[in-house]
């Protein structure tokens, strides 16, 4: 038998006590921020048919997943990400919902590229989808809720918006494979690269328009530089609405978003504290159903990159409490102990009781360790129906009787 050391799989992770509780209260968080706009989650499955991916991305994306021949001979993958499947869902279910339909999601995707800092080849994306609804309030609202839930998250960062209307009209007489290498170079921040592009390829002219419109940071800047374009009224009405509702953000028309399928608004949002690879959500307004076998439905979403949320509250002091009862008892008084736990925990209290046989100074040591209050059951103590009760952050002491230990709990802690 080998006595080699397993480790975990390369770019994945382990997660211990401290850390599973800090993600559950952020994922929490989300979930109840998405609920309050009206978004309800869903769930897909953790790998698809391989063409779901492809039919959009190309068969070179094979190379960047974790794709498989299963023992049917299907062509499977683990999902690289989840507005696919979503929408596929959609298409397979969706005909009989009431329209717009409000989705979010968290799941765990894979992608098979080289790790860093907050980027994982299993990570986590929450996210959110408004489908078959197109109008400026349309993308005013996901892009309220995208904001809303990083504020949410407590992570700070700066939102940043774009048209891909913009870029397309000023690059509009150039061929289609140029305009999508120039929108990559600029997806991947480098409008050097991409002003060279059109230089090389020609286009000379376009470079000074375009390296003002990267810089451009209002709506009078931008228009003066393509134009009125027909979806002018439609981007003011919605910079209007999230002026409004009070949405803190950037204009920046060389928002090109690397996935091609985006039609109208971007958006991205960039974290401190992430060096380079500081994005934590990207979305936008696109149409993929008709590619699943549905019908043309307009549809806008976003993805956060649950991971570098993680890292960039990395160093605030997340929700994640320790029990907060450490019930210590005697030899004699277990059974008392284990009766009073019980209590407690109905009352949604959480309780730890020592399970190794410590001794009281034991047990005390260890209780400081893992829990904010402590309940003393002595044998003299339990004989006239009392226990102690210690706050071990401050060191207050009271004396109950168990009956008044169940009232009086909560608030005690809570002081």
């Amino acid at each position: 038998m080998s006595t080699k050391t397993l480790a975990k799989p390369r770019g994945t992770r382990d997660m211990l006590p401290d850390e599973m509780e800090a993600r559950r209260e952020i994922e929490m968080r989300l979930r109840n921020c998405a609920r309050t706009f009206g978004y309800r989650e869903i769930a897909t499955p953790a790998f698809e048919e391989t063409e779901l991916f492809t039919i959009r991305s190309g068969e070179g994306i094979i190379a960047e997943m974790y794709a498989f021949e299963d023992k049917g001979g299907r062509s499977l993958s683990l999902r690289p990400e989840l507005t696919a499947p979503v929408l596929r869902m959609y298409v397979n279910e969706g005909k009989s919902l009431v329209k717009p339909v409000k989705w979010c999601y968290f799941g765990d995707c894979f992608r098979y590229e080289r790790p860093q800092k907050g980027r994982y080849r299993q990570f986590w994306q929450f996210g959110a989808e408004l489908i078959d609804a197109d109008s400026a309030f349309a993308d005013a609202e996901i892009i309220m809720l995208a904001n809303e839930l990083l504020k949410t998250a407590g992570v700070t960062f700066i939102l940043k918006i774009g048209h891909l209307a913009c870029m397309r009209t000023l690059l509009s007489e150039t061929p289609a494979t140029l305009q999508i290498a120039v929108r990559h170079a600029l997806d991947k921040r480098e409008s050097d690269k991409a002003a060279l592009l059109l230089a090389e390829n020609g286009y000379k002219h376009l470079v000074q328009p375009l390296l003002a419109l990267t810089q451009a940071t209002t709506l009078s800047e931008i228009f003066s530089i393509i134009g009125n374009i027909p979806q002018k009224e439609r981007i003011e009405e919605m910079c209007q609405i999230l002026d409004t509702a009070g949405v803190a953000y950037e204009l920046s028309p060389a928002i090109a978003r690397g996935l091609d399928y985006y039609t109208g608004v971007v958006f991205e949002a960039f974290a401190e504290g992430l060096g380079a690879e500081n994005q934590i959500m990207g979305g936008g307004a696109y149409r993929l159903a008709h590619l699943f076998g549905g019908e043309d439905t307009p549809s806008v979403g976003f993805a956060i990159g649950f991971d570098r949320v993680m890292v960039a509250l990395s160093e605030k002091q997340i929700v994640a409490p320790k029990p907060q009862v450490s019930i210590i008892y005697f030899p004699e008084t277990r059974s008392a102990a284990v009766r009073t736990a019980a209590t407690l925990r109905e009352q949604g209290i959480c309780v730890d009781l020592d399970l190794t046989g410590r001794s009281f100074s034991a047990q005390m040591k260890n209780a400081g360790k893992i829990a904010n209050t402590a309940i003393i059951i002595g044998e003299k103590e339990y004989s006239v129906g009392t226990v102690t009760v210690k706050n071990l952050n401050t060191g207050e002491q009271v004396q109950w009787s168990l009956s008044a230990l169940s009232e009086h709990i909560v608030e005690f802690m809570s002081a």
